[in-house]
């Protein structure tokens, strides 16, 4: 059977060439004829091009339309029809990277995406409201996070419900802050390089009271040697009632003997101001906190030493480690004025440590934000209704007193009592009538 037209055919046998004949000379290219498919025509198609999509959907071959197909021949190859890989309709799905293929841009690898036609510009109002909701929600959980870890590191050991005869409560918001001399915490070595000593139990090495007022905040602190009457007291441990005996010690001597309670007791006994919170910090606290924060910039305007503290300081802008920071606010000896001129440093340092703890740079930055509320809060004791949020009040009114929002000052002093200071009873009174009314502070201190 002869597959080629009538035109071509050629019956002498002997004059082909190329079919294992003995001429030298190939025989000529055969001539495939071209194949095509005719495709049945739609209503409003023009004739020989592909019909139109409806408007707004993307383009579609019709059923049948793309690469001709090809016809088998009888050897097991191909022939008789036309295919030199180009494409016709719609891209083949068997190509991968092609147009339509996975990595196509009409794919779900593609530029185009599986949700928009090919080279649509990305939705970025969807895109920034999905970051949006992303970034607060991690906000929020890490807010939460931190609140109950704070909050489970919080040391609410003083009960001021055993304090008695307490006096009527202000406008302002008061704090007794206390640091004590509590070794809780230091190694031998740590004791030797911060000369803290090695005494048992603890003592209060500082104590002020902090007024958070809407007219200002106000600092007042108490010198450790105050003279000071003892009053009838609760014992915070027995329970029992100690009837008050008028003898006059220094102000320290009320927490060496019963605890923070009586701490309290006494400075409502002999002021009249009633305190509304209490929190002690003791050395190693103290220290770790300002090594968290990489140290406080201090300037010193003259220069000190004193063998006990460790203090050797020389006048100017300095910045102060924790062990130096210790020696800085424990220091007395060095100065004439003894516990009056200590008690000056001490708010001038818890001052500058709580305005550069505030910082953007401390607050939103984990690495040194985590570090610092943990070695504050570690040794941190506070009585039994204070919570995250009267810390943070507290630690917000010390800023604001070095910000220039408020007052500092001593206890106004009129002499001395064998050894003991003696307040001025005129000017502490009139000292806590513009605390309890939320007045601004005129009074002066020594």
């Amino acid at each position: 059977m002869n597959d080629w037209p009538d035109g071509r055919r050629n019956e002498n046998r002997d004059d082909r060439y190329g079919r294992g004949g003995a001429q030298a000379r190939p025989e000529d290219a055969q001539r495939m004829p071209h194949v095509q498919r005719r495709q049945p025509q739609r209503p409003g198609q023009q004739p020989g091009r592909p019909p139109v999509p409806p408007q707004g959907r993307p383009a579609q071959a019709p059923p049948g339309y793309g690469v001709p197909p090809q016809q088998q021949s009888h050897d097991g190859g191909y022939d008789g029809g036309y295919n030199t890989g180009q494409v016709y309709g719609s891209p083949s799905p068997q190509r991968p990277g092609g147009p339509g293929g996975p990595a196509g841009p009409g794919g779900p690898g593609g530029r185009g995406g599986p949700d928009r036609a090919p080279g649509a510009a990305p939705d970025w109002r969807k895109r920034i409201k999905i970051g949006s909701i992303v970034l607060v929600s991690a906000l929020v959980v890490t807010t939460v996070g931190t609140y109950f870890w704070a909050d489970s590191k919080v040391r609410r050991e003083v009960d001021l419900s055993k304090v008695i005869e307490r006096p009527k409560e202000g406008d302002c918001t008061t704090y007794l802050i206390v640091g004590s001399d509590s070794r809780e915490g230091l190694s031998d070595e740590d004791k030797k390089k911060l000369h803290t000593g090695s005494a048992e139990g603890k003592r209060t090495d500082s104590m002020m009271i902090l007024a958070a007022c809407s007219s200002g905040n106000t600092m007042v602190s108490l010198p450790r040697d105050s003279d000071v009457e003892i009053p009838s007291f609760i014992g915070s441990q027995s329970g029992k009632k100690f009837p008050g005996k008028g003898k006059r010690e220094k102000l320290n001597a009320a927490y060496a003997d019963d605890g923070p309670e009586l701490l309290v007791r006494t400075v409502e006994f002999n002021t009249g101001l009633r305190i509304d919170h209490y929190a002690e910090i003791g050395f190693a606290g103290f220290a770790n906190i300002v090594d968290a924060l990489g140290g406080v910039d201090m300037n010193i305007e003259k220069g000190f030493k004193d063998e006990k503290s460790g203090a050797d300081f020389k006048a100017g802008e300095q910045t102060l480690n924790g062990e130096q920071a210790l020696a800085f606010v424990r220091t007395r000896y060095a100065f004439a004025e003894s516990d009056l001129a200590r008690t000056k440093n001490q708010q001038k340092f818890l001052s500058t440590l709580a305005h550069q703890a505030a910082t953007p740079g401390t607050i939103l930055n984990p690495f040194r934000l985590y570090p610092t509320l943990g070695a504050g809060l570690d040794t941190l004791i506070v009585d039994k209704d204070m919570g995250l949020w009267d810390l943070g009040e507290m630690f917000f009114a010390m800023k604001g007193i070095s910000g220039g929002d408020g007052v500092s000052l001593n206890m106004p002093i009129s002499g001395e009592r064998n050894g003991n200071l003696i307040w001025d009873k005129t000017k502490v009174q009139q000292l806590v009538k513009q605390i309890q009314s939320d007045q601004k502070v005129t009074v002066t201190g020594n």
